[in-house]
């Protein structure tokens, strides 16, 4: 199975665990230990920000872009689950 490495869809800067990212609420935290759901107030982010600060660009992006290698993942379930139902046909 592939693997998936964290970075910005646009410039390609990875986070290094830093909690940089604040929800609407004030939370403060690294939003890629939940999937950028906030762990205070419990809301599902869908974008996330770069941060210049630490060496990122000014942009955000789809939060689920920035995992690369997500969707060679998918596919390779897809076509196991696609296998697995050959089997019972």
């Amino acid at each position: 199975m592939s693997e998936i490495k964290i970075c910005c869809p646009k410039c390609k800067w990875e986070p290094d665990g830093g909690e940089y990212w604040q929800c609407d609420c004030g939370h403060i935290w690294d939003t890629f230990k939940t999937i950028a759901r906030c762990p205070k107030c419990h809301k599902q982010h869908e974008y996330t920000s770069c941060v210049p600060a630490a060496g990122g660009c000014p942009s955000s992006s789809p939060h689920l872009d920035w995992y690369e290698g997500l969707d060679q993942i998918i596919e390779d379930l897809k076509e196991e689950v696609l296998e697995s139902q050959e089997v019972f046909i």
